[in-house]
């Protein structure tokens, strides 16, 4: 015979002081663990949306990012008659700091010199203010993330960098892509600025979906490039692991916090058991087990925890959308991204509460427990 779950929920809302208290405590260290997690999947799902099966990126051999890779300038007349290859884009990319405009700190952000063809090889990226910038003018086409987050990047503005000022003529939005944390110009326009003559990396598009593994293969047989070649969706998927720092550091922020609430949670079940040792005889001398007593204990820690975890997601609903950036270590540049807080995650916060609640609530359910009814008849 098992305690009616009303008498857990007629406690809970007797002792209320005490039982907020405890919800608070689980629904901020709920609230922490949702909001990290929510920051690393936005920083996934960057990556994740970026790419086209098409696609294809040459790197020079060794190098893990577009940033760090200098490619000879002869290899684009090399792919260009690979068979299979549809179309290609070589691309030039730098770093330049730059303030944000929230606060004096900076931060490397990229700007990739692409050619036409490049723009139309990358259709997730569409114009929506002003226009793309022109051949031999010192002009940036900027994402809006950058647009709104950092100094002198805002239509019409002037960025002073290197031995140029460079006019922002544009914005484009990349959707939730790894290009909305970049600025974009012409090739030549870097080369000029910059004195990079190499090249960073080479975008190709295949004929077919059959055509991307033969063209891989024969970029790297290929000794006179030197090139690691890849799917563009693999080389973002890659850099997915940029979020790990990120994760780490949220899941034992999370830790800490849950052990407080745990702890919190064990001590006013305790206070519980110690002021019901009456009502504890009460039902011993109704006929309910031991096991039946600790498991309604129990079954109250969790209704605490569940409380609190729902609580503690429904304050992170507002971050959910909000643009924010950080350093992708890829790259070493700013990368932009918004948190993403999703269903699943919400769940994974109440399943992480309930394990607080029972962790907190398993030594005072044992303590009840094995209170005899002659024992707890004589506290009457």
């Amino acid at each position: 015979m098992f305690v009616p779950l009303k008498y857990n929920l007629r406690n809970l809302a007797v002792r209320r002081t005490a039982t907020l208290l405890t919800a608070f405590g689980i629904a901020v260290s709920v609230a922490v663990f949702v909001a990290v997690m929510a920051l690393v999947e936005g920083m996934k799902r960057t990556f994740v949306e970026t790419g086209d099966p098409l696609n294809i990126i040459a790197l020079r051999r060794g190098a893990i990012s577009e940033t760090g890779s200098i490619i000879d300038v002869s290899a684009p007349a090399l792919i260009r008659n690979l068979p299979g290859v549809a179309t290609m884009s070589a691309e030039r990319m730098v770093y330049v700091n730059t303030a944000r405009r929230e606060d004096n700190s900076s931060a490397n952000v990229v700007i990739r010199g692409v050619s036409d063809t490049g723009r139309t090889m990358r259709p997730e990226v569409r114009l929506v203010s002003g226009r793309w910038y022109q051949p031999g003018l010192s002009e940036l086409t900027v994402s809006r993330s950058i647009a709104s987050r950092f100094r002198d990047c805002g239509l019409g503005e002037e960025l002073r960098t290197g031995s140029a000022t460079w006019k922002v003529v544009g914005i484009y939005d990349a959707g939730h892509t790894a290009y909305s944390s970049e600025m974009w110009t012409e090739p030549e326009s870097i080369a000029a600025t910059f004195e990079r003559r190499a090249w960073s990396d080479i975008f190709i598009r295949a004929s077919s979906a059959g055509q991307v593994p033969s063209i891989i293969a024969m970029i790297e047989a290929e000794p006179r490039l030197d090139l690691n070649a890849q799917r563009e969706l693999a080389y973002f998927h890659e850099q997915t692991k940029a979020a790990a720092p990120v994760q780490i550091l949220g899941n034992i922020v999370a830790i800490i916090m849950a052990a407080g609430s745990a702890f919190a949670a064990m001590n006013t079940m305790y206070a519980a058991v110690g002021s019901r040792t009456r009502e504890i005889a009460v039902l011993r001398a109704l006929g309910f087990s031991g096991h039946a007593v600790a498991l309604s204990f129990m079954s109250e820690a969790v209704l605490l925890s569940v409380a609190g975890g729902i609580a503690g997601g429904l304050c992170t609903l507002p971050l959910n959308g909000l643009a924010t950036g950080t350093a992708n270590w890829f790259t070493f540049a700013e990368m932009n991204f918004e948190f993403a807080i999703t269903p699943l995650l919400l769940a994974e916060g109440v399943a992480f509460a309930i394990a607080m609640g029972l962790v907190g609530g398993v030594l005072p359910a044992l303590r009840a427990s094995r209170l005899s009814a002659a024992a707890a008849m004589r506290a009457l």
